[in-house]
Formats: structure tokens, sequence, C-alpha cells
């Protein structure tokens, strides 16, 4: 064997990859694990309630398959969706006291807990746009939104989403893992992943960086227009009664905010 195949060999023997990484969760807490997993499965069971209750009340009502409470509808399914892709793994680990988490798997929760957080970053905006039409645009409003329309900004939601964080999760799964496997998290973060690579992840997390920014700043701008505009429109109706009428529009998505 040549010198140059011996240090090759001892290299793939120094660098092993990591297999599973170690979700810390809440280590100075870890001793009040049942009544941890008691509250958080409580909340859980509350919030997929009460977001089952909203999609089935709308969708039970002909009345209420309006664009805003099919808007509404899809922000509840999505958030069951997101709450789902994390809690049920922390009460396990609650439960059993079993913190690790295969590579896959990890790989798996971290893109969709960003995919399906950049849905709701979006809804919230188309959401924003909406209430805009629906109170500065009042005769226009039947024409441009309808459950077509709406049903085809929820579809851009999730496809933009999609290929935003798919290419990223694709990125961050060529890096390699090498080293400490330790997560400090109570799910994969994916910050905290690419952080614990022994790769060079300037240009991912740079990519990461621009990424969740661009999705926050977004859906921040476009709302923060859309109600600047209602409050102003609002504002200039002649009595009280109507001010209150307008606003109470806007409630749901006040809340959902």
């Amino acid at each position: 064997m040549t010198v140059r195949e011996t240090e090759i060999t001892m290299g793939v023997k120094n660098e092993s990859t990591v297999q599973e990484f170690i979700l810390e969760a809440f280590p100075a807490v870890q001793h009040l694990g049942n009544l941890l997993f008691l509250v958080h499965l409580l909340a859980y069971l509350a919030s997929i309630v009460g977001n089952m209750v909203i999609i089935i009340i709308t969708w039970a009502d002909h009345r209420l398959q309006m664009p805003m409470y099919v808007l509404l509808s899809a922000f509840s399914f999505c958030e069951c969706c997101f709450i789902t892709t994390v809690i049920p793994k922390l009460l396990s680990i609650f439960l059993s006291g079993r913190q690790t988490i295969p590579f896959p798997a990890c790989l798996t929760q971290a893109f969709f807990f960003l995919f399906l957080g950049a849905v709701i970053f979006f809804l919230m905006a188309v959401m924003s746009v909406d209430r805009y039409l629906a109170i500065c645009k009042p005769l226009h409003y039947a024409s441009i939104m309808n459950l077509r329309v709406s049903f085809l900004l929820i579809f851009l939601c999730y496809s933009l989403s999609f290929i935003f964080f798919s290419g990223m999760i694709l990125r961050v799964s060529q890096l390699s893992f090498c080293g400490p496997n330790i997560i400090s998290h109570f799910f994969c973060d994916l910050g905290s992943l690419i952080h614990l690579s022994c790769s060079d992840t300037r240009s991912v997390e740079i990519h990461f960086f621009f990424l969740t920014s661009f999705v926050i700043l977004l859906s921040l701008i476009v709302t923060i227009i859309a109600y600047s505009n209602i409050l102003a429109t609002v504002l200039r109706l002649p009595s009280a009664k109507e001010r209150q009428k307008a606003f109470s529009t806007c409630s749901s998505h006040l809340i959902v905010l």
C-alpha cells in the first residue's frame, strides 16, 4: 500500500459520519418529564381541536364558503400540520426520555417546520390583502376575490414554500457531519443543524439567512401596507357605526395575527 493510500484510509477512519442527533430539549427541567408531557399534550390537543372546529364549521356552513373563511380554514389546517411536525416528537422525549433522532428524520422535521412555517407567513399576507380589497376596494372585491382565486393563492403559498426550502434542505443534506451531534433545541432547528457540520457552511448559512428573512419580511411588509391602508380608509368613514362594522370584518384575521 502506498503512502497516499494509507493517508486516505486513515482519513476515512478518523472522519466518522454522524447517523443520529440528540435533541437537548429542556435539560434544566428533565426531572419534570411527566408534568411537561401532560402540559404540552393538553396544549397540543387544544390547538388541534380549536383549528379543526374552524375547518369543520367553515366547510359545513355554505354561507361561510367565501374567500375570507376559506383562507382562515387553510391557515388552521396548516397550523395543525405545523405543530404536528414538532410536538409529537417532543412528547415522546418527555415520556420515554429518548432524545435521539436519526439524521433523515431530523432533516424531514426541519424541512416541514420551515415549509409549513413559510406557508403560514404567506397565508397571513394573503389574508391581509383580502381584507384590504374588501374594505378599501369594496366595489371591485367580488370581481377580484372568489373561491377560485382563493384556492389559487393557497396553492401559490404552498408552491413557493416548497421551492424555497426543498432546495435549502437538499444543500444541508450534502453537508458532512462528523463532530458534535447535540442540537440545543427541542426540535431539529436547521440553523443549529448547519452549525454542527464539519463542512464549509458559509454559503449555506447566507442562503438560509436570506431565505428566512425574505419570507418573514415579505409577509410583514405586505401586512403592514395592507393594514395601513385599511386603517386610513376606516378613519375616513363618517360614522362610528360604519368604522366598527369595517373593523369587525378584520377581526378573524387580527385574532390570527
